[in-house]
């Protein structure tokens, strides 16, 4: 039946272009954002996955740059024990070359006092953003602080997150642990009768008065502060020659012990780095794998869809045209 009232054919040509239109409108929005899942409405568990997880990597990018700051630290506390270390092997060199006879003891002691600054200066310098590792510290010369640098971000299976961390010991009191050159005060400030090079065990004064305090056997004995211009010789020649190199290689121990410490956290943050470098790309590529837009084949259905567009548009003007014929009847 023909009727002028009802034009089946234009209604199922007009329906076909709507909704090619609404598939071009979705095709050209993924070839715009480069996104399959661009919202919740396009794929609700996907894009779920990828929003919790891109905030994931956010979180993974501020660790990065925690890390970096971290291995700077202790990069700068490192390289400064590395180098006290090398001014206290010069101690000890002046110290033995002190026991031969007829060398002035006056003029060892005064490049033995700019060693001593140059420890001092050494230890004052090796801040970084405003904390010192092998200085100071907040009352270190009562009990040890513990410091931390952040070394990760987590996710668990139930979904609860949390950052680890690094701690590293500043100790200016354990006999065989100290980890600093110098302590610190109650207000954070150098204390340089304490520490590695502040103060050693007593046992290393009973022969010699090595702190020159005036008596063997009492108060602490300093790397920092050691004198031989007023030693017997004689004394440094016996046990007091054995005494002296004991208590020099004790705190070369101590300091190298530290170094090693340091040394291997920052192996450590370093491994850490490429790790969270890596997740960080993972992440990214797993994201990808869920949200993004494959190009080849968006391309493929937009011009698909604008040739049967086309075709649509070219359907529904024939069937609006077959109305138009019914006037030939009637003339």
């Amino acid at each position: 039946m023909t009727s002028i009232l009802t034009n089946n054919a234009a209604m199922a040509a007009l329906q076909t272009l709507r909704s090619l239109d609404s598939k071009m409108q979705d095709t050209q929005a993924r070839v715009s954002s480069g996104l399959r899942v661009g919202g919740a409405s396009d794929n609700a568990a996907y894009w779920s996955i990828a929003t919790t997880m891109r905030s994931d990597n956010m979180a993974l990018s501020t660790v990065q740059d925690a890390l970096g700051l971290g291995a700077a630290k202790i990069d700068t506390a490192y390289a400064a024990m590395e180098s006290a270390i090398e001014v206290v092997k010069e101690i000890k060199a002046k110290v033995v070359a002190a026991t031969e006879e007829g060398v002035d003891k006056n003029k060892i002691q005064e490049e033995i006092d700019q060693l001593q600054q140059q420890l001092r200066s050494i230890s004052e310098s090796a801040s970084f953003s405003g904390q010192n590792w092998v200085a100071t510290g907040a009352d270190t010369v009562t009990q040890p602080e513990d410091v931390t640098v952040v070394s990760g971000f987590i996710r668990d299976s139930n979904g609860n997150v949390s950052v680890s961390t690094t701690s590293y010991s500043l100790d200016a009191t354990t006999v065989d642990g100290m980890t600093v050159l110098f302590g610190g005060d109650a207000n954070g400030l150098i204390d340089y009768n304490s520490g590695i090079l502040g103060s050693l065990s007593s046992t290393f004064d009973t022969v010699v008065d090595w702190d020159n305090d005036g008596a063997t056997g009492a108060g602490a004995n300093e790397i920092a502060a050691v004198s031989i211009n007023t030693l017997n010789i004689t004394s440094l020649t016996t046990a007091g020659m054995q005494e002296a190199l004991s208590f020099v290689e004790f705190g070369l121990q101590q300091m190298t012990s530290a170094a090693a410490a340091l040394g291997s956290i920052s192996m450590r943050i370093e491994m850490q780095e490429d790790f969270v470098a890596g997740l960080t790309d993972s992440i990214d590529s797993g994201v990808g794998r869920l949200v993004d837009a494959d190009m080849n084949e968006e391309s493929t259905r937009l011009k698909a869809l604008q040739t049967q567009q086309q075709l649509a548009v070219q359907a529904l003007s024939i069937a609006n045209t077959s109305s138009e014929n019914i006037l030939t009847l009637f003339r």
